[in-house]
């Protein structure tokens, strides 16, 4: 059967960078249900997009959606040949082609009734307008009137082409057809296309439609710029044809600290800064502009202009700033409000020094957790407001405070995610643990708990940079005692603690499980132990000796064994029975000489599993005798018990076996 290309283009008012891709995404994913839902056949090829336009490709749909044979109930039975007569003639058949099947309200005459599948354009052209509309966007608006269609920006033109033929539909107004618009400035308005043309015909028309193909020409002009990613997929999506170009500043600015300079060229003006191979900032940066080039360096220019005065204001906030100490904006917090029932920054502060404080931090500590919340009180902060905490750090050091004080201010608001590296120094951990348990305590007692996506507080990162900090430093703390006795919040430490240990970590689901298990109250140890488990997993005893734990605890299960039962060794039977005991004394004390080495505990624990094999194959554990029963009983509990320290076993999935 011949099948047939399909291209959608919505065209529409600029949408925000950030809201693109998983838009494009959402499309993709509701066109794929509409293709199942309607029996057709076909793939998305590919998905693109600008700030102006959505565009899907998709290939190998039919002309028509397959025939179909529905099964159309009649009349009940029990009215009898009449009503079968006539059901017969409505359905065009013989009463001798009629079924009878049963349903849930009894017995029913039934026809098989075959139908012809819809033409695809049909469909298309019946489906599309709600699709469209139901592309997820976080914000969405009216623009004909109020009640009228809701979409992230007005849609100004639609493309829909199945093979050679538009697939008539309209949304607001606007009607589907086969005229894109190009660039808004160096474009036409409207340019025709067809499906094997579109992406050369909107090049034509200065529109780069491929976002890899936009990333590449602003990356070959990137040269010596400072590598910023999340800048890059930002201006991927802000441009239709980016070209990017190179200006220049004063380099008196470079008196300034690099981060308020890189900041302010990041953040405000999404330039991209430049290095020499030193690695020093030069005064030279990089913007990328939504045109094909500046003949008269007027874009340069303006670029320049703009970012000689947001310097000059960083300049002077730098310079004002200065004339009061942090340590005499402390009282300053008061009046700067944290949470409504929390009180204020100064009421945080007092918190995170006394947390500080029970955590054991040390003088150093205890000053970086007082001064860490002043920099929000400077006019430096109130207008880059990214740079939080690093210009408490900056200022702190400008002002002769200790580097262990200062880089603790500067650092505490890390790990912002799982990606960032956590405060590099002791004191700066613990301001930074000490800040965020007190948000998530704080928070959590007054009911402000996630719910869904909603997290106005940031919890769920704080909860990260609290399982990251002590899963990644040396600090002596235990979950338990962070938490106060909040379950709520142990079990949201835990979900945390899973998704690092999986997501970030690398490790393997039933390992993490296997490990939490026997216990996550020191997240350091649990690491540990889960580096040993990873290691020791592929050898030849490990994964059976663990099939052997998941057994021995569906023995205990069954037995309802509650266990507080010696193992009376006087009743071991000789043979596998006793072997078993024994190789377990000498593992046991092979587990203690080992120490904090849980690799050489592991391996110790899985050269058992000769012993537990002929065990099982030999011994009977459900003996008749009920002292006998009770002692194996009681060794395997002890057997499990005893090993169950670095892991439980029995969560371990047999690999190839994933449902197990």
């Amino acid at each position: 059967m011949k099948t047939l290309p399909f291209l959608l283009e919505i065209g529409c008012e600029e949408i925000p960078d950030w809201m693109i891709p998983p838009a494009l995404k959402h499309l993709g994913e509701l066109f794929e249900g509409l293709l199942k839902e309607h029996r057709l056949s076909g793939q998305v090829a590919w998905l693109e997009a600008t700030p102006r336009r959505l565009a899907l490709k998709a290939d190998g749909l039919p002309a028509r959606q397959p025939a179909n044979v529905e099964v159309v109930t009649g009349p009940p039975k029990a009215a009898g040949e009449n009503a079968a007569a006539g059901f017969a003639r409505k359905m065009g058949v013989e009463v001798s082609a009629l079924k009878v099947v049963k349903t849930p309200k009894g017995e029913y005459f039934a026809c098989r009734k075959r139908v012809a599948g819809r033409a695809t354009a049909e469909i298309l052209a019946s489906a599309l307008p709600e699709l469209i509309l139901k592309i997820y966007f976080p914000k969405t608006m009216y623009w004909t009137g109020k009640n009228g269609p809701r979409f992230i920006r007005p849609i100004r033109w639609l493309v829909a082409l199945l093979g050679n033929r538009v697939v008539p539909f309209e949304i607001a107004g606007v009607r589907s057809g086969r005229f894109t618009s190009g660039h808004r400035q160096l474009g036409k308005p409207k340019v025709r296309v067809n499906i094997d043309d579109y992406r050369e015909r909107l090049r034509e028309n200065y529109v780069l439609v491929s976002a890899a193909e936009r990333r590449a020409r602003i990356e070959a002009g990137l040269e010596g710029a400072l590598p910023d990613p999340g800048l890059l997929d930002t201006l991927v999506y802000l441009t239709e044809y980016p070209t990017p170009i190179t200006g220049s500043f004063d380099p008196a600015f470079l008196s300034l600290p690099e981060e308020v300079l890189v900041t302010v060229m990041r953040h405000h003006q999404k330039y991209f800064s430049v290095r020499n191979q030193e690695g020093r900032l030069e005064p030279r940066f990089i913007a990328v502009m939504n045109t094909k080039d500046d003949p008269e360096g007027l874009v340069r220019q303006g670029n320049e202009r703009v970012l000689r005065a947001r310097f000059n204001d960083a300049r002077f906030f730098w310079d004002f700033d200065q004339q009061k100490p942090l340590a005499a904006r402390v009282e300053d917090l008061a009046h700067v409000t944290w949470q409504a029932q929390l009180g204020s920054y100064l009421d945080k502060t007092r918190r995170i020094v006394e947390l500080v404080r029970e955590l054991g931090g040390s003088e150093a500590a205890q000053r970086a957790a007082l001064l860490s919340k002043c920099d929000l009180s400077t006019e430096m902060v109130k207008e880059f407001t990214e740079l939080q905490g690093v210009m408490g750090g900056l200022y702190a050091r400008a002002q002769g405070e200790p580097e262990a004080v200062w880089r603790a201010i500067y650092e505490h608001y890390q790990p912002v995610s799982m990606e960032d590296p956590i405060p590099s120094t002791p004191e700066g951990r613990l301001v930074s643990l000490a800040d965020k348990l007190d948000t998530l305590r704080g928070c959590f007692a007054i009911g402000l708990i996630p719910s869904g996506s909603k997290d106005p507080f940031g919890l769920r990162r704080a909860a990260q940079g609290v399982v990251k900090i002590l899963a990644e430093s040396e600090l002596p703390l235990k979950v338990s005692a962070l938490v106060s006795g909040d379950e709520a919040l142990r079990e949201f430490l835990l979900d945390r603690v899973r998704y690092y240990f999986r997501e970030v970590r690398g490790f393997a689901y039933d390992e993490v499980n296997a490990v939490l298990a026997a216990g996550w109250d020191d997240l350091a140890d649990a690491g540990r132990r889960l580096e040993a488990l990873r290691a020791v997993r592929p050898t030849p005893n490990f994964e059976p000796l663990a099939a052997s734990f998941k057994r021995i605890r569906n023995i205990l299960r069954q037995a309802q064994f509650a266990g507080g039962v010696e193992v009376d060794e006087t009743l071991l039977e000789e043979g596998p029975e006793q072997d078993l005991y024994r190789a377990f004394s000498g593992v046991r004390a092979r587990v203690e000489e080992a120490g904090a080495d849980y690799r050489s505990k592991l391996e110790a624990i899985a050269s058992l599993r000769p012993a537990v094999d002929l065990y099982f194959d030999k011994v009977l554990v459900n003996a008749p005798e009920e002292r006998i029963r009770a002692n194996r009983l009681a060794m395997l509990d002890r057997l499990r018990r005893e090993f169950s320290s670095i892991a439980d076993f029995s969560e371990i999935v047999p690999q190839g076996n994933p449902t197990d």
